[in-house]
Parts: structure tokens; C-alpha cells; sequence
């Protein structure tokens, strides 16, 4: 029998999420949506704090990830210039997944659904399943959230299910709501520029603007960049409102991607593994593009906590 109407609906915006609660913080994960955050947000005395861009509900019941909190980065982050690139012999040329765009981005797990294997009040586990195809190689993802009343813990990783090693790179693509206050303070080390299309040109020294060990009103230089040598702690600050968010990564998240729009209402600090365009690089004989290979069988994985708290007198 075909289906019903009804149970070939699009599921609601409430259906579409898995909710964790952890006192006045709640995380709600959207796993059909390239398992996304949809939101976490933290209920105060003087009004509740968005810590991530929620998400809309048509957001939600179109699967729209890149409209949502926060997005998975696995096989790799960023670019590809083309789609394509050679890794020990082997060409490999992806379809384009961006409208508009030539160069393949930010991998699979953004645009795929994920499948809930764990859960409990305070906990999520989803994976996803990459069978081989115009991408090679065969892997699985996993994310795994943890919720605490102060803070979000996410780990993310894969494995690689094939008989021929892959390359890989992981992170996360968190977006952050943007005031006219709103400051980022990171130590990174130098920077990639790149060119009209946001492909790498040249690993420079920081231009004064851009010297996050300072502190940087986002709101104030457009950036769309991948900073190296990251030690791994970000601060977000919102003076307005008093919240302060403090990101820390564990290897190999040593690269740091700030993104700031002009005229959006969100601005990106993405902690990832490897710089834009990483596997050509190095193919190209670069030894500090964050390229990691893994062996079949093996397995990667790193961690992101987001830590919370309010000053409000």
C-alpha cells in the first residue's frame, strides 16, 4: 500500500528535534538535519540567552543545517577547490554541493541525516554512514552531546570502514549571534589569505585587525578566514547582555575559521583540523595543511566544550 498522506508528511518542528534538559539550559539537536543544533539556549532572571543562532521551525522542517546553531564538519572542512583533488595516486572528483559554487564544501554530515543511537535526559548520540561513492571511501561519523547546566560538551569522529586508507579532517561550524558589542578574543598564530572565491593564497602574519590575542569587535572587520597555530580556547563576549561563552578544543583542532558577514545578524568561529583546501595542499607538498589519514579501521575523534555563564548584577 503506498503511504498515507499523513505518515508521508514532513515531520513538525517539534517532532523534528531531540530535546536535552539540564536545569535552566536546554539543547535541542535536529538529527534528519545534517544533525545540527537547532538550539541551546540558557533560561536567566533578566531574559533567556541564545548562546547559538536558533533556528527557525520552517528551518527546521526544510532540514536547512546551515540555518540552524551549529553543523558537523566531517570528512573535512571548508573547501575543495573544484571538488577535486589526488590523494597517493587515486583522483577524486566530488559533485558540487553548494548552489552557485564550484568548490565542494564543508564534506557530507552537514547534508545528510543522522540516525539517534543513544539517549538518555542529558545525553545524544547520532551517527552517519558514508557508503563509498564519488567520495571513495567508506566511514562513520558520530556525534555525541552532553548538557550541563553550565556547559555543552560535543564530540565528534569518524572511523574508516574501507580497506584503503582516507584522508580526513573534522570540526564543528557553530554560528553566534552578533551585537554591535559583541567581542572575540582567541591566540592564534598566523593566517591564510585567500582570494575573491575564499580559496588560500599565501600563510601570512596577522594584519593588525585581525589580532584575535587582542580581542576583535566582530562587528567591526569582515572576516572569512582560517587563523593557525590556534592554542585551542576562544572567549565570545557579549557585553550587552553580560553572557560569556568560552569554547575550548582538543586536538587535533588547532585551526580556527572566523567568519564575520557584513550585515548578519550571526557571525562563525569554527574549530576544525584542517586549513581550506587542505588535501590539495598537500598534495602539492605542503606538511601543515591539518590533514589527517586514517588507516582502515581506524578511527578519529576530538572534543569541543562550550562553557556558559551570565554576569548580571
Amino acid at each position: 500500500m503506498p503511504p498515507s498522506a499523513d505518515s508521508a508528511r514532513r515531520p513538525t518542528a517539534a517532532e523534528a528535534v531531540v530535546t536535552l534538559v539540564a536545569g535552566p539550559s536546554t539543547l535541542a539537536v535536529a538529527p534528519a538535519a545534517g544533525g545540527a543544533i537547532a538550539c541551546y539556549r540558557t533560561e536567566a532572571a533578566g531574559g533567556a540567552i541564545d548562546w547559538l543562532r536558533p533556528a527557525t521551525p520552517a528551518a527546521i522542517a526544510a532540514g536547512q543545517s546551515d540555518a540552524m546553531g551549529c553543523f558537523p564538519l566531517v570528512p573535512f572542512s571548508n573547501r575543495v577547490r573544484d571538488g577535486r583533488f589526488r590523494f597517493r595516486g587515486r583522483a577524486v572528483a566530488m559533485p558540487a554541493n553548494v548552489p552557485g559554487q564550484a568548490h565542494v564544501e564543508h564534506g557530507h554530515g552537514w547534508q545528510r541525516p543522522w540516525r539517534v543511537v543513544a539517549k538518555e535526559p542529558r545525553m545524544l548520540a547520532i551517527e552517519y554512514t558514508h557508503q563509498a561513492d564519488a567520495w571513495p571511501f567508506t566511514y562513520r561519523a558520530r556525534q555525541t552531546f552532553r548538557l550541563a547546566e553550565d556547559m555543552l560538551d560535543v564530540t565528534i569522529g569518524a572511523r574508516n570502514l574501507g580497506d584503503a586508507p582516507m584522508p580526513v579532517g573534522l570540526g564543528l561550524h557553530p554560528y553566534f549571534p552578533r551585537t554591535a558589542t559583541t567581542r572575540l578574543t582567541a591566540a592564534v598564530q598566523r593566517m591564510w589569505a585567500t582570494d575573491h572565491e575564499v580559496m588560500p593564497t599565501a600563510l601570512v602574519d596577522l594584519p593588525a585587525e585581525r589580532r584575535l590575542d587582542d580581542g576583535v569587535a566582530v562587528d567591526r572587520v569582515a572576516m572569512d578566514n582560517a587563523f593557525t597555530g590556534w592554542a585551542g580556547r576562544a572567549t565570545i563576549e557579549w557585553p550587552d547582555s553580560g553572557a560569556v561563552l568560552t569554547m575550548t578544543a582538543a586536538a587535533p583542532l588547532s585551526f580556527l575559521v572566523v567568519y564575520t558577514p557584513p550585515g548578519e545578524a550571526y557571525f562563525c568561529v569554527e574549530p576544525v583540523s584542517n586549513c581550506t583546501d587542505a588535501f590539495n595542499l598537500a598534495e602539492s607538498g605542503r606538511d601543515d595543511t591539518g590533514m589527517i589519514v586514517l588507516a582502515p579501521g581506524a578511527s578519529l575523534h576530538t572534543n569541543v566544550r562550550f562553557a556558559i555563564k551570565i554576569n548580571r548584577n
